[in-house]
């Protein structure tokens, strides 16, 4: 059985970097069957949710994430990793809190991609 929380946290370190850098770099991380939902907001494939991640309204940014949950998600082999915590974007000095849910299926090439993704600010 694969370490899911050893996955799951190696995959969150790598794209939080990635996204906090160059959102674009994102792309292999999704196919063409993956779905984000950001903000209530559905993309389905992996060029519309790079469009989607690229053209939000920011410059700079970065997460911090505050906790991180992960559980095997179906006997394929699967993960689900729930992530919270703050982000900071451009020169806002107060942080706004976020949650963010994927499901990561193994790409039968020894690693995962992202089959679902699922981004909600909290606000409150």
């Amino acid at each position: 059985m694969t370490d899911f929380q050893a996955v799951a946290q190696q995959f969150t370190d790598f794209y939080y970097t990635t996204f906090d850098r160059n959102r674009s770099d994102l792309a292999a991380l999704y196919r063409d069957q993956s779905m984000l939902t950001f903000e209530s907001s559905p993309v389905q494939g992996a060029s519309g949710i790079v469009e989607k991640l690229v053209s939000l309204p920011f410059e700079k940014i970065k997460h911090q994430v505050a906790t991180l949950d992960a559980q095997p998600s179906n006997e394929r082999g699967g993960i689900i990793v729930m992530v919270t915590g703050a982000l900071l974007v451009d020169e806002e000095q107060r942080p706004m809190n976020y949650t963010q849910v994927f499901q990561l299926l193994p790409d039968n090439a020894g690693s995962y991609f992202v089959f679902n993704d699922m981004f909600k600010l909290i606000y409150g």
